[in-house]
Formats: structure tokens, C-alpha cells, sequence
């Protein structure tokens, strides 16, 4: 993935072993400060930037992800194909395609944005709240995925149908239905109204 100077000041590899910070947003998106990126997920929570992608095969199915064990926050459940937080100064389109390749090892061969949407979501098991100010996109992805193990326990990709059977048994993370239904006029647009989205 290319470099720039936000994700080379932000980069795990940099050797500084700082924090990472996450931006904060006022109620139009526009950026106020930071905050480092557990205390703004901690109650009542900050409202800061966010991103959300669904990438779709072919066939017109949504990838999903089982978040790992391992993580901070929401593991183990089910949600879209990524999402994230931009490093401040990021644009959300890079951030979107920079986490895509981390955690999936996949490059969208198509991505386009598809709105924003404003949440405040408590994850009842952690304690911790999503209060994000999220950019939605939505693409195709059409190379073998490659999942980091430390960020994705497991994959699939599946119908408008099979998702509803899925869901229904869950669990799912907490801002799934809300990323996903905004996401809808744009995921319609780009699968088509015979897969059912």
C-alpha cells in the first residue's frame, strides 16, 4: 500500500510505540482535535471519525468478517468487510483501502464512497460506545483474500437472504444494520435490484 505522510507518522513500524490517536469531529464531520483511540470509545464516548466498507464478489455477495478473539473491542462477532478509524489527517478513502489490505491482504478492484452516517452505538458486553461520524464505501473484490488471523477469525461471503438467516442468529457487532442499511442505495447501485439488497 502506498505511503503518505499520514499513515508514515502513524505506521506500527515507525519504532515509537505511541498511541494511536483517532480524530475528532464535530456534528458536520469536521475535525476538531484527537483523542487517543481507547478514551474516545470510552463512555459516554467522543464522537470522531470512521469509516465502513462492503466489498462484493461478482455474484453480487457481501463479504463479511468474524472479528477476532483477540480484539479490543466487539470480538468475535460478525460485521461488513472492514472498518476502522482514519489516522488524523487521513483521508477516509485511503484509510478504507490502507485497513482493507491489512486485515483482509486484498486490494478492492473497485471502491466508491457511499455517504455518511452518525451513530451512537454502546457495546453492551465491553462497555465501551461508538460514537462515529462514519464514511460508508462500497466496491468489488475479486483476488483470493488473505486475513490477518490477529484481526479476522473467519470469512464469507454471502446472499441478501443468507445474511437475514444469519443475523437473526448472530451475533453481529453493534453498528452493522446501522452501517449497512445507510449503505444501501449505494450497495443497490452497484450489485443490481436481482440480488436483492
Amino acid at each position: 500500500m502506498p505511503t503518505t505522510p499520514a499513515t508514515a507518522a502513524n505506521s506500527s513500524s515507525n519504532g515509537t510505540g505511541e498511541a494511536i490517536l483517532l480524530e475528532l469531529v464535530d456534528e458536520d464531520g469536521r475535525t476538531i482535535g484527537t483523542a487517543e483511540k481507547l478514551s474516545a470509545h470510552q463512555a459516554p464516548g467522543q464522537l470522531h471519525r470512521a469509516f465502513s466498507v462492503f466489498l462484493f464478489d461478482e455474484q453480487g455477495r457481501l463479504l463479511l468478517q468474524q472479528r477476532a478473539l483477540g480484539k479490543y473491542h466487539s470480538p468475535g462477532v460478525w460485521s461488513n468487510t472492514c472498518c476502522g478509524h482514519p489516522y488524523p489527517g487521513e483521508a477516509p478513502f485511503a484509510a478504507a483501502a490502507r485497513r482493507t489490505y491489512e486485515e483482509l491482504g486484498v486490494s478492492p478492484s473497485l471502491l466508491a464512497e457511499a455517504g455518511t452516517v452518525r451513530y451512537n452505538h454502546p457495546d453492551p458486553d465491553s462497555g465501551l460506545v461508538e460514537q462515529e461520524f462514519n464514511h460508508l464505501f462500497v466496491g468489488m473484490v475479486q483476488s483470493p483474500l488473505a486475513p490477518d488471523p490477529s484481526e479476522v477469525g473467519e470469512t464469507a461471503f454471502v446472499t441478501a437472504d443468507e445474511l437475514a438467516q444469519r443475523h437473526a442468529k448472530g451475533p453481529f457487532s453493534a453498528w452493522f444494520m446501522t452501517v449497512l442499511d445507510a449503505a444501501r442505495p449505494a450497495i443497490r447501485e452497484l450489485t443490481g435490484p436481482s440480488t436483492g439488497w
